[in-house]
């Protein structure tokens, strides 16, 4: 992805920020900070984990301090166990250490859990403060993008959190190399995402060019991560805090996150365990009308080599208990994002408990 940094924004009004994808951006960190506003003269917190500091912590450090910043920073323990209040409350008494002040910002050097984390922090850090997303990881194309942050309950995923939106998301694909395979699948699911709820060509594209997009072609991933992050954009530019519009992001997610929390979060990635929610979206979006969607939306998954079964032994009615705990559970109802073919998809308020059940059953390998 050689070449001049792609930029594109998030329309909120005074709250507009940049989001800017290119090689090279970390080396260029400190200036991007002074551009959006972020002062020099109060001490910024950078939140990484424990995979990612030894790979890009103390090369971040040296480049904002040699701009004129005084940082600190904080490493947890990579995965899902980390957005805890545990966490939280270990973060915020770094922060107060530090001397961190209502100019000061906190930046996220990492995946989406990092990402969250630390955008929680920063949103309750003094009634709220600056935040910067840094991602360091494909999945984190969407997470890092619309202000979402929270952190887990035992009981629900991202159960306690806010809207705090980023002054800028500063994504710097170099850090792409250093994934796992598996963490380069986890991401791709949320990149096709966004095409089956917003553009066809795109999430045909996806599956047209999976090999290369799983080999981290340069190429292809520039305009995956490019697509990707303007059609969130553009939904969270319409429904900054999911009155409407912007709920269409949670496909596959209902049942997604209910996986992540039966199975114990870290058994399933989070990209993972969407994956099989959407391939249980697009079962009930067959059964409502849509023919051969299940088949069209999993080949699709499958050609990025992405899960669309769950394990035999998972228990159906623990998936459908943590369901009926998530947000998404409103007046008694489920609230289900269907897809009424690839690109289209309708919030769906009526979706019985018992055709969910079959369909999970139906998943089961």
């Amino acid at each position: 992805m050689a070449g001049t940094p792609k930029t594109l924004t998030v329309e909120l009004g005074e709250r507009s920020y940049p989001i800017v994808i290119g090689e090279g951006l970390l080396d260029q960190a400190a200036e991007y900070l002074k551009q959006v506003g972020v002062p020099s003269k109060s001490p910024l917190l950078i939140v990484t984990d424990d995979h990612v500091a030894p790979l890009y912590l103390d090369k971040l450090v040296d480049v904002l301090t040699a701009g004129g910043y005084r940082v600190a920073s904080a490493v947890v323990p990579a995965g899902e166990s980390s957005k805890s209040l545990a966490a939280y409350d270990q973060l915020i008494t770094r922060a107060i250490e530090e001397g961190l002040d209502r100019s000061s910002a906190i930046l996220a050097l990492g995946g989406g859990v990092v990402g969250d984390l630390a955008g929680f922090v920063a949103a309750t850090y003094m009634r709220g403060i600056r935040f910067v997303q840094v991602p360091t990881t494909i999945l984190a194309h969407d997470s890092s993008v619309g202000g979402k942050v929270a952190v887990n309950h035992p009981l629900a995923k991202n159960m306690i959190g806010v809207f705090h939106q980023p002054e800028l998301v500063l994504y710097d694909v170099e850090t792409l190399r250093t994934l796992p395979p598996r963490e380069v699948r986890a991401g791709l699911s949320e990149m096709v995402k966004h095409g089956l709820i917003w553009d066809r060509d795109f999430a045909y594209w996806c599956q047209e060019h999976a090999p290369r997009l799983l080999d981290l072609d340069s190429e292809a991933l520039a305009y995956g991560l490019e697509k990707g992050c303007a059609i969130k954009a553009q939904i969270v530019s319409r429904d900054e805090r999911e009155n409407d519009l912007r709920a269409i992001l949670n496909l596959g997610h209902t049942l997604g996150h209910a996986i992540e929390a039966v199975a114990g979060y870290g058994q399933f990635l989070h990209g993972e365990a969407i994956s099989v929610g959407m391939a249980a979206a697009a079962r009930l979006g067959e059964e409502r009308g849509a023919a051969g969607l299940y088949a069209e939306t999993t080949a699709m998954l499958e050609a990025l080599e992405l899960p669309v079964t769950l394990p035999a032994d998972m228990d159906t009615d623990a998936l459908m208990a943590a369901m009926q705990r998530d947000k998404k559970f409103r007046e008694g109802q489920m609230i289900f994002v269907v897809p009424l073919e690839v690109g289209r998809v309708e919030i769906a308020g009526d979706v019985k408990a018992e055709a969910v059940q079959s369909v999970i059953e139906r998943l089961k390998a």
